[in-house]
């Protein structure tokens, strides 16, 4: 379902800030909803304490297993939702994300993406916390 995914970056708007597109075009048809995933391995412990590398692999390990239970991968992901800390994690994410997506979209083009700075999450220890809308296999 990947192949009918659609990143478009269209004239008349900046070039994305990061690895992202501006639109993702999906045909009609269902939709996974991921809920946003924090550093926490599959026992509910803290992946990273005070490491944002570490807790960012971590959560796009949770969304990786998330996708693949639904039959999905990254390449089916449509948007995501990117909630930091802190704006000191501006650069390191996008470092990282330079390494990672690759990997995970086989070179791009890259699904839309909002960065937030926020305040506080659910729990004091986390850094950060990514939720994504992908399109459903089948």
């Amino acid at each position: 379902m990947a192949d009918k995914i659609q990143l478009l970056n269209p004239p008349g708007v900046a070039a994305p800030l990061g690895m992202y597109s501006h639109i993702a075009r999906v045909p009609a048809g269902e939709l996974l909803f991921l809920a946003g995933q924090v550093a926490v391995d599959s026992n509910g412990k803290l992946v990273g304490a005070d490491d944002f590398e570490a807790q960012l692999h971590q959560v796009f390990e949770n969304l990786r297993v998330l996708l693949q239970s639904a039959g999905a991968s990254f390449k089916d992901v449509v948007k995501f939702n990117t909630y930091l800390l802190d704006a000191e994690y501006i650069q390191p994410l996008m470092r990282a994300r330079a390494e990672l997506y690759p990997r995970l979209f086989g070179g791009g083009p890259y699904p839309p993406n909002t960065l937030v700075i926020i305040d506080r999450l659910v729990r004091e220890e986390f850094l950060l916390e990514i939720e994504a809308v992908a399109r459903a296999p089948g």
